[in-house]
């Protein structure tokens, strides 16, 4: 099978030099009819040499390479093509050799009509006989879907010489929007640059009038994303188009068939920036040798810190989740990836203060990574004592075994929502930030760094808005949004946990500093119905034509927009993407008495004495009634 194409390729090419050998010949009989004979010798080099360059044209240009099954006007431009510049070639090298001694000039006009003739007419008796008709050569079809490719660049260059290695790629490109002056009007590999991108409209209306209207436009630089991409696609969604991406020029690699596969623009590369190249030689150091325990291993953040601590080298990396089917999904993930990282996967519970301390006693992690935690909003309202155990009393027994340990830091993730809170998630949170810090800052943390990353919404994380959306619009919709007003700070999970590790090795090398709280510039909050219009048009359907967006007002606890900041923690600068808080001290021994008696409270099932003591404990917090909603 593999065969096949060479062998045809061979059949091609012997075609094509026995035609321009036949074709020097007739054009000279032609020419000067019985008066050849005078010119034998002349016959022979000529034929000679222009059969060589002939050829070294035709495959320096590809020509045997082409389908004569879906041979169309585009083969015949190519012929056409070739035998001119064959010829403009072959005859200053046979005046060189002749002086065109016997060759009359008219003869090379002659030839060009006749060559071009000669190769083209049998391709196109082939495909006239294979689809039984003359109509297929006026029909011109064409099996491949138009593109246009946004941006000149490497990478759209590579895109262009590998489909056409390949010869069945699913895509012909048509042109090639760039607002480079220098690129406009030249051409790559034989498709034009057009441009800028304030043409896109005029370039694909005059393409549709040839009849090559393009279907999709293609971005060719893998970094380009947020605001830029997101006004793309409202240009391309109202031509009617729909928008793809390449892989970065280093995933062209591995079997060719693959290396022309575009990747779907996504709503992450939306509302992601453009990702920075970080030093990220402290990261490894920090962890590198060292023991690792990452709680809540199982879900969205903790298993990218699972990922990214596995590609530090770590000296043994502890997965603790009290989900035994989340524990099992990332262990065989990372075995998979990172078979020689030791490992071990622990099943247990941040809440069980037992489990807790023989886990320490047995392994004696020196990094701890507390991503545990109950995280929706509308559930933990309508568990505020499961959130309450988990958030906070599962806090509390992390950070006191950890110092108890002598561990060199414990991490803790919190969020947006613990900044002034609405509800039971945030309260929870607020409250466990205030007990690290305490136990930080009033020296009782021994030699353990106790920090804590505050940030907003990850994209496509359990349980959020995205994957969602994702599942509404594959219904049918209607899409839900709480309210038309609402916003939200989002990042890419990847450097999310990427700066919440950066920030970790920054804060364990301050001197003089524990129970730190770093936040995360999140960037621009995101309107949430602007994030759904994104979506729909995304999936290739219409917002309120295709797809129904409909307002179904606030949840329990829920409020518009979130807040990365106290106005009394005067935030500092401390690395690219990460700031330093200073929040308002707290007295240590008043607090953790406190978190006794609503640990009891919440153990002892009393949910609305837990809540009353959390209001008392976090007083930005407001009690939001328990919703009784389905």
């Amino acid at each position: 099978m593999g065969t096949r194409p060479f062998n045809r390729n061979i059949i091609a090419g012997l075609h094509d030099s026995l035609m321009a050998a036949a074709s020097f010949v007739l054009a000279l009989y032609l020419r000067l009819g019985n008066d050849m004979s005078f010119a034998q010798e002349f016959l022979r080099t000529g034929t000679r040499i222009f059969t060589v360059v002939a050829t070294t044209v035709f495959i320096s240009m590809g020509l045997y390479r082409g389908l004569w099954r879906f041979a169309s006007a585009q083969d015949a431009i190519a012929i056409v093509k070739s035998v001119t510049l064959a010829l403009l070639v072959f005859f200053p090298l046979l005046f060189m050799l002749t002086r065109l001694e016997g060759m009359p000039r008219s003869a090379l006009v002659i030839n060009w009509l006749l060559l071009i003739v000669m190769l083209g007419a049998p391709r196109f008796l082939y495909r006239i006989v294979k689809d039984r008709g003359v109509g297929t050569l006026l029909k011109d079809e064409d099996p491949h879907i138009p593109v246009l490719l946004m941006g000149a660049t490497h990478n759209a260059e590579l895109f262009l010489r590998e489909t056409a290695k390949l010869g069945h790629s699913s895509y012909r490109v048509m042109g090639i929007i760039d607002d480079s002056r220098e690129h406009i009007g030249t051409y790559i590999h034989r498709v034009r640059v057009y441009g800028p991108m304030a043409s896109l409209e005029r370039v694909v209306e005059k393409l549709g009038r040839k009849g090559k209207r393009p279907v999709k436009l293609i971005v060719t630089d893998p970094q380009a994303g947020g605001e830029s991409l997101r006004a793309l696609l409202a240009r391309v969604d109202a031509l009617g188009m729909t928008l793809a991406r390449l892989p970065a020029l280093t995933d062209f690699k591995g079997d060719v068939a693959e290396k022309t596969t575009l990747k779907p623009v996504v709503i992450e590369d939306l509302l992601g920036r453009a990702q920075k190249t970080r030093d990220l030689a402290p990261v490894r150091d920090f962890i590198r040798g060292t023991r690792v325990l990452v709680t809540g291993a199982g879900g969205t953040i903790g298993g990218e810190l699972a990922r990214q601590i596995a590609a530090s080298e770590p000296a043994e990396l502890l997965l603790f989740d009290h989900s035994e089917y989340a524990l099992y999904r990332i262990d065989q993930e990372l075995g998979a990836r990172f078979a020689h990282i030791p490992r071990r996967a622990l099943l247990g519970d941040v809440r069980d203060l037992e489990r807790v301390q023989a886990l320490f006693a047995q392994y004696r992690p020196e990094l701890v990574f507390h991503a545990a935690a109950i995280k929706h909003v509308p559930i933990a309202e309508d568990n505020p004592v499961e959130a309450i155990r988990t958030n906070v009393i599962g806090t509390r027994n992390l950070a006191d075994t950890a110092c108890e340990y002598g561990a060199r830091a414990m991490v803790m993730i919190s969020t947006d929502k613990a900044v002034n809170p609405t509800n039971v998630m945030g309260a929870t949170k607020r409250l466990a930030e205030q007990y690290c810090h305490a136990l930080g800052d009033e020296g009782k943390a021994g030699k353990t760094k106790l920090m804590t990353v505050r940030f907003g919404n990850v994209l496509g994380s359990t349980g959020s808005v995205v994957p969602l959306f994702r599942q509404q619009i594959e219904a049918g919709g209607p899409v839900t949004v709480t309210d038309p007003r609402m916003t939200r700070y989002f990042m890419t999970v990847r450097e999310a946990v990427e700066l919440v590790i950066q920030a970790s090795a920054t804060g364990a090398e301050l001197a003089g500093q524990n129970g730190m709280i770093f936040v995360l510039d999140m960037g621009e909050p995101v309107r949430i119905e602007e994030l759904a219009r994104q979506m729909i048009r995304l999936a290739g359907l219409s917002p309120d034509t295709d797809i129904a967006i409909r307002h179904v007002g606030l949840r329990p606890g829920e409020k518009l927009y979130e807040e990365l900041f106290y106005a009394d923690e005067a935030p500092k600068p401390l690395a690219e993407g990460v700031m330093l808080a200073h929040p308002r001290r707290v007295p240590l021994k008043p607090l953790q008495k406190n978190i006794e008696k609503l640990a009891k409270k919440a153990f002892a099932c009393d949910m609305d004495g837990a809540l009353a003591l959390l209001a008392e404990l976090v007083p930005e917090y407001r009690v939001s009634p328990v919703s009784d909603a389905a």
